[in-house]
């Protein structure tokens, strides 16, 4: 009897441990397959996340303001349609081809901003401004400081040539020089004497202005003559508008102007032009003298359009650190050099308060 009962509990030992094996078997095959699938819907969604982080654009525009001779600013800006595209592809987006174009003047790349017909702009305050119910600053730009940074006109004069220094500041003055005519060195010849100047020299002088909307080139200079001698730029008799400041050098150098408005120190970007181009014997040093120097003027703006059909918030960030990491290469340098931009900082609408009391002011005086 008890052989008997010995082999049935060894039997019921053995079926119980086949039981478990053949369990352990199946939770083994099924724990497998259920892994495949997840690894499977986790590879389809991976995909479908990449698909959806890469956004494809066709173009990009950008607009251009003719701060310098326009055929140099195009040429000079091509590499940065490569760029770009590099960069906006690291943060998400394709983008098919990047349009460069360069404004007839200030206002037409603030009005094609509003209009939404150009994506970004690079556009000094004084546009960015009277251009803000259609474009939305999102970056400034940093320059290298001068060694020459009065606002007593006789020490830029004492202290030629003027040269960079090492400090990155967000903002520049605007000059006025006057240039190799009779009426010009007379002008300069007060300021480095210690004369002061009159609203009748002001006015009996030959004067070359940019577009209203310029901030070295019609705004701040008019807020000096304001300030000076209860003048503004609208007040001179004897102005002429020009498309650019190389144009202004030029009629300097041909003396058919006396004294032009420019930002500082434009002559370090044209003292080869002085002699090669505009045939002068002497350098741009010799012949040219400051005789007024402005406040500061907050830095150019990199900025969008609101009214872009393309443009949103991801957009307009994906652009924001594009810009900034460009200006941190050597490719990228070279080509924002052309406005002497060194690089950017993100920027904010209320930096720009201050040039709004100065359009406003200039408004009201004109």
């Amino acid at each position: 009897m008890k052989k008997i009962w010995l082999f049935l509990v060894v039997a019921l030992l053995a079926a119980i441990l086949m039981a478990c094996g053949d369990s352990e078997e199946g939770s083994t095959d099924e724990a497998t397959e259920t892994d495949n699938d997840v690894e499977a819907n986790s590879a389809e969604a991976s995909e479908d996340t990449e698909e959806e982080a890469t956004q494809s654009i066709d173009t990009l525009s950008i607009g251009f303001v003719p701060s310098r001779d326009p055929e140099e600013i195009v040429t000079a800006t091509e590499p940065l349609k490569d760029l770009l595209k590099e960069e906006m592809a690291t943060l998400g987006y394709e983008i098919g081809e990047v349009d460069i174009s360069v404004g007839t003047n200030y206002e037409a790349v603030g009005e094609t901003l509003s209009a939404g017909t150009t994506d970004i702009g690079f556009i000094p305050g004084g546009t960015y401004v009277l251009y803000d119910d259609g474009a939305e600053v999102i970056l400034t730009a940093t320059r290298a400081g001068l060694n020459n940074d009065s606002d007593d006109a006789s020490d830029w004069n004492e202290n030629k040539p003027t040269e960079p220094s090492d400090e990155q500041v967000t903002y520049y003055r605007a000059l006025m020089i006057a240039g190799p005519s009779e009426k010009g060195q007379e002008l300069a010849d007060k300021v480095n004497n210690g004369e002061e100047l009159t609203a009748e020299d002001m006015e009996s002088a030959n004067w070359a202005v940019m577009s209203s909307s310029s901030p070295a080139g019609y705004i701040y200079p008019s807020l000096w003559l304001k300030d000076n001698f209860d003048l503004t730029i609208a007040d001179l008799p004897n102005k002429a508008k020009v498309d650019s400041y190389g144009s202004a050098f030029a009629r300097l150098a041909e003396g058919q102007i006396d004294v032009m408005v420019t930002y500082a120190d434009a002559r370090r970007d044209n003292e080869e032009a002085w002699q090669s181009e505009f045939n002068r014997e002497a350098t741009i040093w010799d012949e040219t003298n400051v005789i007024g120097v402005t406040s500061g003027i907050y830095n150019d703006t990199i900025s969008v359009s609101k009214n872009s059909d393309k443009m949103n918030d991801d957009l307009k960030s994906a652009i924001q650190q594009a810009f900034m990491n460009i200006a941190e290469t050597e490719e990228g340098k070279e080509v924002i050099s052309i406005y002497n931009h060194e690089g950017y900082q993100e920027a904010q609408d209320s930096d720009y308060d201050k040039e709004r009391e100065a359009q406003e002011m200039v408004q009201s005086l004109d």
